[in-house]
């Protein structure tokens, strides 16, 4: 599988792309191998995958690599990926500035083992100014819960400005989500074969277009990547409306 880049529109690219990053542990398995293996070798899709994304002018990426659910997995798989986090922030840092990617986290930083999360935030503090791409990284992350904490900070603003609640639309709720200030995502892609959001994004993929494929995360490459945003740029966006009215107003 081979996919030119000259398949691709480049002037309809998606600005935004979210990723579950999902069959690590049936590969290994397939190996002979622990899980462990598993996700070791995903990071080597991850590096791909941000690399192409970068090189074709996508601005936004978001890669779904822990979610508050993952803390029920065995503890010996859960020390080795926050491990695998430190080991992999530091090792590809040179490479981000190299490459002019800023990187960018939302979740529940707070609850990350002290080496992991220092580790995140200095990624973080050191390519805060590069411009050409956003690396999110959706760590210790539940949709569920963003979604509510914006409601309580939102209520506490109410409380303390006198605001009516009547006053409040879709995108000031938006300001008080951790992705606030990044646009939606305009596509998501699950790997592995599994069909279901999984508390990833709830609110922000409320008009994405869904991808999913059965190629397992660590098989996932550069041409995998292409071929997804090939099928988005194939699909007619409607929002709501009727073709006519989309052939209209374009």
């Amino acid at each position: 599988m081979e996919l030119p880049l000259s398949n691709i529109n480049l002037e309809k690219l998606p600005h935004h792309i979210a990723i579950i990053m999902d069959g690590n542990g049936r590969w290994a398995k397939l190996q002979g191998k622990p899980r462990v293996f598993g996700h070791k070798s995903g990071v080597t899709a991850v590096r791909e995958v941000t690399e192409a994304a970068a090189e074709i002018g996508i601005k936004y990426l978001t890669l779904y690599a822990f979610s508050t659910e993952n803390w029920s997995r065995p503890s010996i798989e859960v020390n080795a990926l926050m491990s695998l986090l430190v080991e992999t922030v530091r090792k590809e840092l040179d490479t981000l500035k190299k490459n002019n990617i800023r990187l960018f986290a939302i979740g529940d930083l707070s609850q990350l083992p002290d080496k992991t999360r220092k580790a995140l935030l200095e990624g973080i503090e050191k390519t805060k100014y590069n411009t050409r791409m956003t690396l999110v990284l959706a760590l210790n992350y539940s949709a569920r819960f963003e979604i509510l904490n914006a409601a309580k900070k939102m209520a506490e603003t109410i409380n303390k400005d006198g605001k009516r609640v009547d006053e409040i639309g879709t995108e000031e709720f938006s300001s008080y989500l951790t992705t606030n200030g990044i646009p939606d995502p305009e596509l998501l892609i699950r790997t592995s074969g599994e069909q279901r959001i999984s508390n990833f994004l709830l609110w922000q993929i409320a008009y994405s277009e869904l991808y999913f494929t059965p190629v397992l995360w660590p098989d996932f490459k550069k041409e995998h990547f292409y071929s997804a945003i090939i099928d988005y740029q194939n699909r007619e966006r409607r929002f709501g409306m009727t073709s006519e009215q989309i052939l209209k107003t374009s």
